[in-house]
């Protein structure tokens, strides 16, 4: 249960959208510049928020990327799941009825599944709302930052 650079760049631009967006569209060369990512990679990780209903995308001339909820509905837990291959804590965890021969007696088996529990808990209170909230002021040029990640 490791977050990827997928999704912690996702997490980053969600953010930014959502913080200057306004009424219109973020250009994502602009979202791309404050963030220090690959436009082209950013782009590339659009479509699952889209398809969520998270995202909104407008083509052509004045188009860009919107939020199409409030950053406070939109969880990390929703983010993490909609950019990562797995959120469970071990690999008997991902079916929804576990089928490990083991699981009935399994020692450890309650472990993972407190271990799957805390960290849903945790990411589903956390909101891009909140993060937004309790941002840091940003440098005023990606020169600024000390470095490219």
């Amino acid at each position: 249960m490791l977050i990827s650079t997928r999704g912690r760049y996702v997490t980053r631009m969600l953010a930014d959208i959502a913080m200057h967006q306004g009424s219109g569209y973020v250009p994502m060369k602009d979202v791309a510049a404050r963030q220090q990512i690959s436009k082209k990679y950013i782009e590339a990780l659009t479509a699952p928020l889209a398809e969520a209903g998270i995202l909104g995308i407008r083509r052509g001339h004045g188009g860009g990327y919107r939020l199409l909820v409030p950053p406070e509905e939109v969880t990390l837990w929703r983010i993490a799941c909609l950019t990562e291959a797995s959120m469970h804590a071990v690999a008997c965890l991902e079916r929804p009825v576990n089928t490990c021969a083991r699981c009935d007696f399994c020692i450890t088996l309650p472990a993972w599944e407190g271990l799957e529990k805390a960290v849903r808990d945790y990411l589903e209170s956390v909101t891009l709302g909140q993060l937004i909230a309790q941002a840091k002021p940003q440098p005023e040029t990606p020169e600024a930052f000390p470095c490219g990640v």
